[in-house]
């Protein structure tokens, strides 16, 4: 892989960094024009049942009467009833009301997961679909998704745009080659996490995918690299169309949604990413981040170096290299599964390469009922659970810590799309710790049948079972979605459950800005995860008070008393941090901090966009400064007349710590909009004083 600055001039399927006037465009830049350019209406909106909720108690706080826009939600997150009574399936029913009353379209539990359900039923070429989940990609299929937090939906259902204050930057990632045998998607997503996360190369930009190596790259291969985009750091991503991406449509009923789709001649690239597809090799992506990556190769050559590096990366010490055996690295659980993982053609990989050898601890998780029957037709399904696999529903619980939690201590190989502390369900704070280490389908089947060694697909002979072209059986959605875009019915009530809680009022803010730091984390970047925990809080996301005692519970389990404390005495908090908001888009992780009375984030930088717009449409500031060594737990700090400042469009201020220190303090590329939001106190009040729709 190689990655160059630009300019990167495309012209008849190449690229040249000879300087030549511009004159066509990029997709993303044809597909974002067609939309709004800088201020994006989108297609059409998804959610899951840990957001949508919350989003649509937002959007009817702030005025909504019905969907504008298709509007999807799944029930794959909380479907597990991880913590007993009717909380999880009261949240489905008031989504189900909620369709009917709004026009929604609801996708029942164990259906499907969130994105393939939007592959198969609302991509389409030269489209954009907004996401409240990260993982919200579908650039194999022409269509521009962007993940976000859930109040960037609530103003497309407000019939508001999604704003940008700079277009971002569009890098050619160039395709040649093809894959070896053994090698799948995730290698390759894993060895691009590797090259560019750590080097910030890919951060907020649109990734275009370009060159003749497409050609050599089946739909589902694709896709399970474009979903993996997100762990780049990137906004978005698209890819050139071609006949595979036109049969993908016909394949599930959908041809009228495609047209090809490529580069105009003479377009400009901001950077370009080469890569050799005939270069890849299976990977390994240790604890605790989908770019602590090595090559299985090298693991196997070189374990001790290989281990201990890995091990410092994750701030380890020695937990990884006492899993190495004279056989090899020893893993003690095997899961292929969700949005990343539970691709047909992934498990029908790992089948051929079991056939019939024991698949040790694994379980399997199909993306959807249509992929999980085209399995059983074809009796994929039937080898791996002959090679003792277990088959689980069409749940996202693996990628986040709800369900096949390892043992402590243990170690899990998996498929799926994340490896962050604390995801895989384990609790360093109690004692419990656990590793998930990410691996392609394909090398986890390898390393099972290998008795539970970590080995690459391509070191072993296996033969792929002949198969016919994928055949999509649409049967279940017919029979079970319920679709009712545009037939709302203001009549229907909402069905609410005892869990399902309003948003507290938040206060417009005031002539001063006078806060207390709550919490001081000092890692170099802290998720989303750390922010707000996933797994068992899960199901407590539709009552913003029960989840706010949550609130960076494993990273810093003073935080809520000493923000509680301040919001109860009248005062407000803040939280400060290097870099904060890697990972998830769920909004939760600024808004609980809003509901505890915080007001305000300091950091050197923030990890996503998503993150940043979540505090500003929660009314909590993201100021950014050069440094935030000097900052301590109870430090109080004083802005005079910022509500005023801020009006006048002034972005940077004199702080003054502790009544007498001042330090400066910015609000970089805060745009008009914004800080109309901030000033009203939250995205609800602004909508609530009357501001009306574009």
């Amino acid at each position: 892989m190689k990655f160059t600055s630009g300019p990167v001039y495309f012209e008849k399927g190449k690229f040249t960094f000879e300087m030549k006037t511009a004159a066509g465009k990029t997709m993303a830049q044809s597909i974002l024009d067609a939309h709004g350019g800088d201020k994006i209406r989108f297609d059409a909106l998804i959610s899951h049942d840990i957001t949508y909720v919350g989003i649509i108690q937002t959007a009817r706080a702030s005025g909504m009467t019905e969907f504008p826009v298709p509007y999807a939600f799944t029930n794959c997150h909380n479907s597990l009833c991880a913590v007993g009574g009717t909380i999880n399936a009261d949240d489905h029913a008031f989504g189900l009301s909620a369709a009917k009353k709004y026009g929604g379209m609801y996708v029942p539990a164990n259906l499907a997961v969130i994105h393939q359900y939007a592959r198969e039923q609302m991509a389409f070429c030269g489209g954009m679909i907004l996401g409240s989940d990260s993982h919200t990609r579908y650039g194999a299929l022409g269509t521009l998704g962007i993940g976000e937090g859930g109040p960037e939906l609530v103003k497309q259902l407000l019939k508001n745009t999604y704003d940008f204050a700079k277009r971002p930057e569009i890098v050619l990632v160039y395709l040649t080659g093809a894959p070896k045998k053994g090698v799948g998607p995730h290698d390759l997503a894993l060895k691009m996490c590797r090259e560019v996360y750590d080097k910030g190369l890919f951060k907020n930009k649109i990734l275009e995918f370009v060159g003749p190596g497409i050609q050599n790259l089946s739909m589902d291969f694709r896709i399970g690299v474009d979903v993996m985009t997100t762990e780049t750091a990137c906004l978005s991503s698209i890819w050139e169309t071609d006949e595979k991406t036109q049969a993908y449509y016909e394949a599930h009923n959908r041809p009228d949604t495609f047209r090809k789709m490529s580069p105009e001649d003479g377009c400009v690239y901001d950077a370009v990413m080469e890569i050799d597809l005939g270069e890849i090799e299976p990977m390994i992506a240790f604890p605790f981040h989908p770019s602590n990556t090595f090559s299985i190769r090298e693991l196997n050559e070189r374990p001790m170096e290989v281990l201990k590096a890995a091990e410092k990366a994750a701030g380890l010490d020695g937990e990884l290299v006492s899993k190495w055996t004279e056989k090899g690295l020893q893993a003690d659980q095997f899961v292929i599964a969700g949005c990343a993982g539970g691709l047909y053609e992934n498990l029908v990989s790992a089948s051929d390469i079991l056939d019939g050898f024991s698949a040790m601890d694994m379980t399997v998780y199909p993306a959807s009922v249509p992929v999980e029957t085209a399995l059983l037709e074809d009796g994929a399904l039937t080898k791996l659970i002959s090679s003792g696999a277990v088959l689980k529903p069409c749940f996202c619980g693996p990628c986040f810590g709800a369900g096949d939690v390892p043992q402590n201590m243990g170690l899990s190989l998996r498929h799926t799309t994340r490896n962050f502390p604390f995801r895989e369900g384990a609790k360093p704070n109690e004692g419990q710790r656990a590793f998930v280490a990410l691996m392609d389908a394909r090398s986890i089947a390898a390393s099972a049948k290998n008795g539970g060694c970590v080995t690459g697909a391509d070191t072993i002979d296996y033969e792929e079972a002949p198969r016919g072209a994928y055949a999509f059986n649409p049967s279940s959605y017919e029979k079970r979605v319920l679709n009712a875009f545009g037939k709302a019915n203001p009549e229907e009530k909402l069905v609410f459950g005892p869990n399902i809680a309003d948003w507290p009022e938040f206060a417009a803010m005031s002539e001063d800005l006078k806060f207390t730091v709550a919490s001081v984390l000092t890692d170099a970047v802290t998720t989303t995860d750390e922010l707000i925990p996933s797994g068992e809080t899960s199901s407590y996301r539709s009552n913003p008070h029960r989840l706010s005692e949550f609130a960076l519970s494993r990273r810093d389990p003073g935080y809520v008393k000493r923000s509680k404390a301040l919001r109860d005495a009248g005062g407000y908090s803040a939280v400060c941090a290097n870099c904060p908001g890697d990972g998830s888009a769920r909004e939760q992780a600024a808004s609980c901090q809003r509901v505890l009375g915080g007001i305000a984030n300091i950091a050197v930088s923030y990890a996503t966009k998503r993150y940043r717009a979540n505090l500003i449409n929660w009314g909590i500031v993201p100021f950014v400064c050069e440094s935030i060594d000097g900052f301590k737990t109870g430090d109080e700090i004083t802005i005079k007349g910022f509500k005023e400042k801020l009006i006048s469009g002034e972005r940077a201020f004199a702080a003054v710590v502790n009544g007498k220190d001042e330090i400066p303090l910015t609000l970089p590329l805060l745009t008009e909009a914004e800080a109309e939001i901030l000033i009203d106190g939250c995205l609800m009040n602004h909508y609530r004083k009357g501001v009306k729709a574009k």
